[in-house]
């Protein structure tokens, strides 16, 4: 059997960070003066002192883990600890591969930039939110040009029109300072495994409908 203090869980992220997954009291680490046994096939044993159930764990060559320790009385579990904090780790994983993160990049623009200049702008922010990242689009002003901020807001709105379809505001044009700015949000991307599935589907009613006619 283990013999440990209050034991951490600790996993790696997908960024490398070590992350702490949960607290658990093993063993006689348990502070509780009685608790509540579940058996290592689920079953129900009973509410007993920690003397008891650490007899039983023992007999059963398992451990013994707080799995809720704000239950009254507490809840304890007879299992393999090794294992279990294995799988929790498992999970963990799992979840961490599950999330997407999105990052924020950022686009700079001036009131007076050219045509030319605004158009490789807009074909950055698309690349970006292609990636799946937000994208925040930045006017900055300098000396007297922030007297005009109506220059900031059409060149914010020429560069939101221009990525319609790849992109939504999630937070309007506003003033930061000496600047104007807005956060643009990437549309959802489609899955397409429904659309390959689609493809496939019309192929075969098509090949089908070429049998019919050759027959």
């Amino acid at each position: 059997m283990i013999s440990l203090s209050d034991y951490v869980i600790r996993i790696k992220s997908l960024s490398g960070e070590v992350v702490s997954i949960r607290e658990y009291r093993v063993n006689e680490r348990i502070r509780a003066k009685e608790i509540r046994v579940i058996g290592d096939n689920g079953e129900q044993l009973g509410v007993m002192t920690v003397r008891d159930a650490l007899q039983i764990a023992r007999e059963r060559s398992t451990d013994l883990v707080e799995v809720a320790p704000t239950a009254q009385p507490p809840v304890c579990r007879l299992l393999d600890f090794g294992k279990f904090k294995y799988e929790q780790a498992k999970k963990e994983r799992e979840a961490h591969k599950k999330q997407k993160t999105i990052g924020l990049r950022q686009v700079r623009l001036r009131p007076k930039t050219d045509t030319h200049d605004v158009m490789s702008k807009i074909a950055v922010a698309s690349k970006l939110l292609d990636k799946g990242n937000k994208v925040k689009v930045q006017v900055l002003f300098r000396g007297r040009e922030i007297t005009h901020p109506q220059l900031g807001k059409e060149m914010l709105d020429k560069v939101v029109s221009a990525l319609a379809e790849k992109a939504t505001v999630e937070r309007p044009a506003a003033m930061e300072g000496n600047s104007m700015s807005l956060i643009l949000l990437p549309h959802p991307t489609k899955p397409q495994k429904k659309e390959k599935e689609q493809a496939g589907d019309t192929v075969d009613a098509q090949n089908k409908d070429s049998q019919r006619n050759q027959s």
